[in-house]
């Protein structure tokens, strides 16, 4: 599938936020880091949803038929509504363990309750979707972490082409920076 446009779907699950009981600044938080590091041309599509499992199905499913990168914030945690890891294996192609793993451990360096949190992240078609904490500070931490693979993961499966700013955050692709023989 040929994306064209650099669509990315922001989903923040959160029953309070969603009902209106506090302000979502998790979602915001993900839309704000993009900005500071994307120099290509994209436009957020931000959806808000409580944590129910079959809504968080439908809804990463319905923005990864345009959106070639989907992030996620919030119900990572272990209490029993948390299930957006549940909810985004369930409708991946492939899981990707190494984002989850690079998150926690980075995660860690700030707090050690970090080794509670379940993320993940996992291929749907031509697109990459990657569960973030609900945490703002938490967001920046993470995405810190695996951002720079995000771009060449998306070449590899068809999705956009992402570039980042390299003042912010250097994108890994195998030979960009070999110079020619």
């Amino acid at each position: 599938m040929a994306f064209m446009t650099a669509d990315i779907g922001i989903i923040t699950v959160s029953d309070r936020a969603s009902e209106g009981v506090y302000e979502d600044r998790s979602g915001p938080a993900i839309e704000a880091w993009l900005k500071g590091v994307l120099v290509s041309s994209w436009q957020p599509i931000i959806k808000l949803i409580p944590d129910e499992q079959p809504l968080i199905e439908e809804t990463i499913c319905s923005l990864c038929e345009h959106c070639g990168l989907v992030v996620t914030t919030g119900g990572t945690g272990p209490a029993p509504r948390d299930v957006t890891p549940e909810a985004t294996e369930a409708v991946c192609d492939r899981m990707l363990p190494g984002f989850g793993e690079l998150m926690r451990q980075e995660s860690l360096k700030v707090v050690p309750t970090a080794i509670l949190s379940r993320q993940v992240a996992g291929i749907r078609g031509s697109s990459l979707v990657i569960n973030l904490p609900g945490k703002p500070s938490a967001i920046s931490d993470c995405l810190n972490a695996v951002f720079a693979a995000v771009p060449y993961c998306l070449d590899l499966i068809g999705g956009p082409q992402l570039e980042t700013n390299p003042d912010q955050l250097v994108a890994f692709r195998p030979g960009a920076t070999m110079k020619p023989s």
